[in-house]
């Protein structure tokens, strides 16, 4: 069971905010920081980019050399630090990317999650077949335990839909996605089924764009966007190509670009024809299975 508190890396982004901010009011550089604590400037540049841990002793020493003295600015500082080290999907880490493990902790801390997904149903609505049938396509040789750890760390990941107190969810999917035989019929006529039962559900926002729609902004490519209630830059979640490294950015003119861009394919949408649209798929795809039964049946007669 995944605790519901912000994961290690949104306090680490928090940690780096904070120290950036301390020493710019202090009005100093890196470098005249670095000689004060008779540092490298490159420990400092990657305890303020995150991609390194401070100790606490080196933490206080900072906060001395920054004129930090307000005692619960400094026990905030070091609590961050301290949950900066929690790692809540630590199990998993060997079946997942750095920055898949990241998106899994943003998400859990974040107020508002909104996902566009032009080709495949995104993970957080996946049924376990449509995730073995997706793994075993991504990795042919995973097998056994291995596959089954894995569908485990996705499953665990949905405990947040399960939530009381959770982001809400809008996700905007290319009809691409839904007619995509992930496992075939039968594994495609129980995730669409699945669809149907989340979209009903509050806090959970799930709508189409037609193949009729034509070209549309979204053609470029998937991406997440997560919003926080805590001091928090939106943060954007970029995976155009699975090949290369994920992308994120918390830069304000990007992610307001990308959530202007979302609330116009919302726009393009429409939300009340979601039910109708994925029983006509689900229709379509059987269609196929029924024929062919058909046919065996006036054979054998």
């Amino acid at each position: 069971m995944i605790v519901a508190t912000p994961g290690a890396v949104v306090q680490r982004r928090q940690l780096r905010t904070e120290l950036k901010k301390a020493r710019a009011k202090a009005g100093l550089t890196q470098l005249e920081v670095a000689a004060r604590m008779d540092w490298s400037p490159s420990k400092l540049i990657r305890i303020e980019a995150g991609q390194v841990g401070v100790s606490r002793n080196d933490l206080l020493a900072l906060l001395t050399a920054y004129g930090v003295t307000g005692q619960d600015k400094i026990d905030y500082i070091l609590e961050l630090a301290r949950g900066s080290r929690k790692m809540p999907y630590r199990e998993y880490r060997g079946l997942f990317d750095k920055p898949t493990m990241d998106l899994l902790e943003y998400e859990m801390a974040a107020s508002i999650v909104r996902s566009f997904e032009p080709l495949l149903i995104p993970g957080m609505l996946q049924t376990e077949e449509y995730m073995r049938a997706l793994a075993v396509s991504y990795a042919p040789d995973i097998a056994g335990n291995q596959l089954d750890r894995f569908v485990e760390a996705r499953q665990q990941r949905q405990e947040l839909l399960e939530r009381a107190e959770r982001p809400e969810f809008f996700y905007v999917l290319d009809e691409a996605a839904v007619r995509r035989w992930i496992g075939g019929p039968r594994v495609m006529t129980a995730q669409l089924q699945h669809l149907k039962d989340l979209a009903s559900r509050p806090g959970i926002s799930i709508q189409v764009l037609p193949f009729t729609l034509g070209a549309h902004p979204g053609l470029r490519g998937s991406f997440v966007l997560l919003e926080f209630d805590a001091e928090m830059d939106d943060i954007l979640y970029v995976e155009n190509n699975p090949l290369a490294e994920p992308v994120f950015s918390d830069d304000t003119d990007k992610t307001s670009r990308f959530l202007e861009t979302f609330w116009e394919l919302e726009r393009l949408a429409p939300r009340e024809d979601l039910p109708l649209l994925l029983d006509r798929v689900i229709q379509e795809m059987n269609e196929p299975a029924m024929s062919s039964s058909q046919d065996e049946a006036e054979s054998e007669t």
